[in-house]
């Protein structure tokens, strides 16, 4: 079976449009091919200076395949059962006889139709044109135009290599004046084999560009870095961590990849090692060297980095890069002791000259506003004086770094060098830390603050910018979040959940919004309710995806548009997350299919009825004296019985209680729909109706604080 390759060499892509690339070719071209009736073993490649595929198992041609082909109605086609110019003209175009039209009844009456059988088309010809679309097709930030065409890519297009098995393929890709037809001649290694590479057939590719030092297969080149980086931090007497956006990056900076060994002076040690991990990760692509069983990190001084020049000459290679890291290191310790002169307190001031946003001022504001909503949280947890001291002290700190000559130069060091800082300056351990992990998490995945300080603080944060951007109207929409909005509030719930910190959310929101509303001249009631959906899509995203929650589970403990719910859920979120997984654990146990019918059941006919969804005491809404059967005397008596039960579920959140009472409940409502002394709930007297419908609308408000029977779907 036919193997077919397409190579597009290209002037130095970057190593992000590389990555993206790769990923959708791999989802595109098998789904372009299956449109075509096409099926093949689908193997994409990419260095730095080219994308390739290699399909094996392809078919020399498409299937034939039937088609039936509408035609006209049968009454423009047909008349008094004789051919019209309209049935010739449509059997002419299709290449059939007349005698090969059917009529069939449709949607809107009677049409012609013909069975058609289409041979399949040869590969090649379909190639052809699928090539330019998979090329063509490629998205990417940045695209460049290059010569005097419209065409659009990465970089320049220099070659291209199309073969079908040893034969090339025919293409043309037309930019401008400029035309680059498709060959069997592919391009080595810059430096290590300058000279053209013929390629004999198409599976020869990965091979013959192997012999021109080139490494086609990322996860090819990925392996060879580690490997080497491991076992150069092994030679060195110590250890490398393998940092995954470092790693995938410089993958796709080289097509042969050899690690070279560099060092710098151990002075440069006495930095921060994060200062010096920052340099080297970010700003230079280096693998720091650890030593071995290090507390703390602890550097050597020495670095990995990746090279794609040739191996024989990686002494000269490590020279310049030493000598950039030694003045980056140089620059780095310039910074931390000009820092280091004055407290981190002094930086404030300087906050006023720095926007947070244009239309909400300054990040010293902003900083004011994390120091009140920071004791509003410290309030509302009714913390020791000593320890909202402490929240207040880091709340007015937690932004200071931004503005030190470190952080200036190294962004991406924030907080870490506010520790640093405030350490140095004498401020109290726990303050320093919480400067630190106010940030965190940074993304999903990432770990969650340590300190009861810094989790204060980083939910002040979060929700100050939260209130503030809704405020403006810049709500996230689709892929766009331009302020994180949606990892901020997916950072709040998570810090609440992992250290059941027992906040009323809602009671905030609506503080906050107060307070911005006021004075900003916003509609309050608009901004809260806003703010409130969003955290709602944001619980139901993390019940859903870490919690493993199933959907209609989230939807009963969430309500579908249900206030109550969403208030409950708001001003509660350990009780909304305990339901969720209770409920989850029920399903997965069978407990659930216990109850579930007499409950939903009640629950569907409640809802016909007028009892507050609050009401759990029967003797209050229950006229005794209208009962007409034993079966309404015994789910007033059990539901009598449950209030304890259910109220102690609701004080406690132990749902088992709930659950139980539920179960013990259900052959009492069992009989009342179906037993030998059932009743009929829509009796004809409105009395005894209502009555009976209150009888279920508390077995329905029982359930309800559990969760929302109606929105459970039932296991098949």
């Amino acid at each position: 079976m036919p193997g077919f390759l397409l190579e597009v060499g290209t002037e130095e892509l970057p190593a992000s449009f590389l990555s993206d690339a790769l990923v959708q070719w791999q989802e595109r071209i098998p789904q372009s091919l299956e449109a075509n009736s096409l099926k093949g073993d689908v193997q994409v490649y990419g260095t730095p200076r080219r994308l390739a595929v290699l399909i094996t198992g392809l078919p020399s041609q498409q299937p034939d395949r039937e088609e039936e082909i509408k035609g006209p109605p049968a009454q423009a086609a047909f008349k008094d059962g004789h051919p019209t110019a309209a049935a010739a003209g449509f059997a002419k175009k299709q290449g059939v006889a007349l005698d090969a039209l059917s009529v069939r009844p449709t949607d809107k009456g009677e049409f012609v139709f013909v069975q058609k059988r289409i041979p399949g088309r040869p590969v090649a010809e379909i190639l052809t044109e699928l090539v330019p679309q998979w090329i063509w097709g490629l998205e990417g930030k940045r695209l460049m135009r290059w010569g005097n065409g419209d065409a659009r890519f990465s970089r320049p297009i220099r070659w291209l290599v199309a073969l079908l098995d040893e034969t090339v393929l025919p293409l043309e890709l037309v930019n401008g004046s400029k035309t680059i037809q498709s060959d069997r001649i592919s391009q080595g290694h810059r430096v290590l084999h300058p000279e053209p590479v013929t390629i004999a057939q198409a599976t020869d590719y990965v091979t013959a560009l192997k012999s021109a030092f080139v490494t086609v297969d990322p996860e090819e080149r990925v392996n060879l870095i580690k490997e080497q980086v491991n076992a150069v931090a092994e030679n060195l007497g110590g250890y490398t961590v393998i940092y995954p956006d470092l790693l995938a990056e410089v993958t796709n900076l080289v097509e042969y990849p050899s690690a070279v060994v560099g060092k710098f002076e151990p002075e440069f040690l006495e930095l921060p090692t994060e200062v010096i991990t920052e340099v080297m990760v970010t700003h230079q692509r280096y693998f720091p060297v650890f030593k071995p069983g290090s507390f703390e990190q602890e550097l050597l001084p020495n670095f990995i980095t990746i090279s794609n020049a040739d191996p024989k000459k990686s002494d000269i290679v490590a020279v310049g890069n030493e000598r950039v890291i030694r003045a980056r290191l140089a620059d780095g310790r310039f910074f931390y002791e000009a820092d280091l002169t004055k407290p981190l307190e002094s930086f404030l001031p300087q906050l006023e000259k720095v926007t947070f946003q244009e239309e909400l001022g300054s990040v010293r504001a902003k900083v004011d506003r994390i120091v009140k909503i920071a004791e509003q949280i410290s309030s509302q947890l009714e913390l020791a004086e000593s320890q909202s001291q402490r929240i207040q002290r880091a709340a007015l700190l937690c932004k200071a770094d931004l503005v030190t000559q470190m952080v200036y130069e190294f962004p991406e060091l924030q907080g870490i060098m506010g520790e640093k800082y405030a350490l140095a300056s004498d401020e109290d351990a726990e303050v320093a830390k919480a400067i630190y992990q106010h940030y965190l998490p940074k993304g999903a995945g990432d770990v969650l603050p340590e300190t009861l300080t810094g989790k204060i603080v980083g939910l002040a944060d979060r929700l100050d910018t939260l209130v503030s951007i809704f405020g403006l109207g810049l709500i996230p929409s689709g892929s766009s979040d331009p302020f994180a909005l949606r990892r901020a509030a997916n950072a709040v719930v998570k810090i609440v959940w992992f250290d059941n910190l027992p906040i009323n959310l809602d009671d905030f929101l609506k503080q906050i919004s107060i307070d911005f509303a006021a004075k900003y001249h916003k509609d309050q009631a608009l901004l809260t309710t806003a703010l409130q959906e969003f955290f709602l899509q944001r619980i139901r995203t993390l019940l859903q995806e870490e919690k493993q929650i199933d959907y209609d589970l989230v939807n009963a403990v969430l309500g579908e548009n249900d206030p109550e719910y969403t208030e409950r859920t708001l001003k509660d979120l350990l009780d909304v997350r305990d339901r969720a997984l209770y409920l989850q654990q029920i399903r997965n146990d069978s407990t659930l299919d216990n109850i579930y019918e007499t409950v939903n059941r009640s629950t569907r006919l409640a809802a016909q009825g007028d009892l507050d969804t609050k009401q759990l005491e029967p003797t209050t809404v229950v006229r005794q004296e209208l009962f007409q059967k034993p079966s309404e005397d015994a789910l007033y008596n059990a539901l009598i019985e449950s209030v304890p039960q259910t109220q102690a579920a609701q004080q406690t959140r132990n749902y088992q209680l709930l659950v139980a009472a539920l179960t013990k409940i259900a052959p009492a409502v069992s009989n009342f729909f179906d037993g030998p002394d059932s009743v009929l709930v829509m009796d004809s007297d409105p009395e005894i109706k209502r009555n009976r419908l209150h009888l279920l609308g508390l077995v329905r408000n029982h359930a309800r604080v559990l969760a929302d029977f109606g929105a459970i779907v039932k296991n098949l």
